[in-house]
């Protein structure tokens, strides 16, 4: 963002300089051929700066719209992961188990970070794949994802309104 904000005030100078320039000339030839280029070009520049400052702006505000989006979606599937594991009645050790295995960690790296045994890490999943009625890592995860993908997010798009971005 800094280099654009550094290449539009680079131009904007420049800008200012050629219209100075136009009207220098202007001033001692008239419109002749040469002040007449010049003009159209010190035009071009300027009409160049006025849309990247409008174009700039414009991305400041679709950048701040997706973050708004991305915290109410992210907000949204930490209330749904939290839902669950008490529907499922995890302990304190399985829902740290079950987040873990949700970030992709594997039994290894569950052990290593809660500082338990491998073999405990494999009874907690193995009980949280009972409680939430699932198979496997691949099951018990996949049911999150197409939980996400059947749940509209509050505030977002559906469908039915076009669908166009402008």
């Amino acid at each position: 963002m800094t280099t654009l904000i550094a290449v539009i005030l680079l131009q904007a100078a420049s800008a200012i300089f050629f219209i100075g320039d136009f009207f220098w000339e202007f001033h001692l030839s008239g419109l002749v051929s040469h002040t007449a280029f010049e003009g159209f070009a010190t035009l071009g520049l300027v009409s160049g700066v006025l849309f990247g400052v409008v174009e700039m702006g414009r991305i400041q505000r679709s950048a701040r719209m997706a973050e708004s989006s991305l915290k109410i979606a992210a907000n949204a599937f930490g209330e749904m992961i939290t839902e669950r594991f008490e529907t499922w009645s995890l302990s304190a050790s399985e829902r740290d188990v079950a987040l873990l295995t949700l970030k992709g960690f594997d039994v290894e790296e569950i052990a290593r970070l809660r500082k338990t045994a491998t073999s405990t890490v494999r009874a907690q999943q193995a009980s949280i794949y009972a409680k939430s009625q699932t198979h496997n890592r691949g099951h018990f995860v996949s049911s999150f994802i197409d939980a996400l993908v059947e749940t509209p997010v509050a505030g977002s798009r559906t469908g039915g309104q076009g669908g166009q971005d402008s």
